[in-house]
């Protein structure tokens, strides 16, 4: 229970000094205590000698006395390797902040105490973490750091974007930047609407003089979150039901990405020759019959209609292609 606590005190220091000014009930939904104990917490604390003080009212809360700052000495190992897991130094180097990362773990690893150092150093000498996929190269990003300045300084940008719909002149208010998968995004406001563009598509990008107001509500992770799975729903919106062989089905998990696997239903029971009845979502049938095709004889669509003769056309043509006597 005292370990629990002194972890729980740290965590609250913690709070105070990136925050400033936090409100009890604030600092006990981020500890997931009670109020009250947030309350004795403050009291242990102030008896400790920190100098943390109480502000009154309808706008109150605590802060810690301007200028107090709370040693590293503090993190646990655990903690002191998780610090050295967050950096990667390759996408740190494509915004332009490479130099900058490495300055600041060196300040890090001075700022330790010698055996939390020590994991620290074990840890990134072991740990390693390569974000593009397996066998693809890197995108050219070459307007990535300029869009990061941007986002920082909250300065305007104008590009043109390549789509599928054809390349447009944009006018956007940068709000945040994402990678994934090896594959760097801009969140950006339009109007009233924040969209996505992948930045490998941006030309003739020019950094604003003008700046504009970040808003309050925006949350860049909960605006991916949103984005991709609106995205997937669009490209997945129709069941498709196909027949799938033993091998087939352990295939097919890895084929289909992990949002049309996790709303495919399986049936319990194998048919005479060992194949079972998978339903799952599909987009077009275009881009289904891509995706299935990459089984071969392991599955046979069942429905829609229409897929299942895309289907057919498309081994037809390849037969045809091949023209091998069987």
């Amino acid at each position: 229970m005292a370990a629990m606590r002194a972890s729980r005190l740290l965590n609250v220091l913690t709070i105070l000094q990136a925050r400033g000014h936090v409100t009890a009930t604030a600092l006990a939904e981020a500890c997931e205590v009670s109020v009250r104990t947030i309350y004795r917490d403050m009291d242990a604390l102030s008896v400790a000698g920190v100098p943390v003080y109480a502000d009154r009212g309808v706008e109150g809360g605590y802060r810690l006395l301007d200028g107090y700052q709370m040693r590293l000495n503090g993190l646990s190992p655990l903690e002191a390797d998780a610090l050295f897991l967050t950096g990667l130094p390759g996408p740190a180097a494509d915004l332009g902040l490479g130099a900058a990362m490495a300055t600041a773990e060196t300040k890090l690893l001075a700022a330790l105490p010698r055996d939390l150092r020590q994991s620290a150093e074990r840890v990134r000498a072991r740990f390693l973490f390569d974000s593009p996929p397996w066998f693809e190269r890197a995108e050219d990003v070459p307007h990535l750091a300029t869009i990061a300045k941007a986002v920082w300084q909250q300065n305007r940008l104008s590009f043109q974007y390549e789509s599928w719909k054809g390349r447009r002149k944009r006018l956007v208010d940068p709000l945040g930047i994402v990678l994934k998968a090896g594959a760097w995004y801009l969140a950006g406001r339009v109007d009233d609407s924040v969209r996505t563009y992948r930045i490998a598509r941006i030309s003739k990008l020019e950094a604003q003089a003008e700046t504009f107001t970040r808003p309050a509500e925006f949350d860049l992770t909960a605006h991916w979150r949103d984005a991709t799975e609106r995205l997937d729903a669009q490209m997945n919106h129709r069941p498709a039901t196909i027949r799938v062989s033993p091998l087939g089905l352990k295939v097919l998990p890895h084929t289909v990405n992990p949002y049309v696997w996790s709303r495919a239903e399986v049936a319990e029971n194998a048919d005479s020759e060992g194949w079972r009845t998978v339903t799952l979502p599909v987009g077009n049938d275009r881009q289904a019959r891509y995706d299935l095709l990459r089984l071969g004889a392991e599955i046979e669509v069942i429905e829609p209609l229409e897929l299942r003769k895309e289907m057919a056309q498309t081994v037809a043509r390849l037969f045809r292609l091949y023209n091998v006597s069987l």
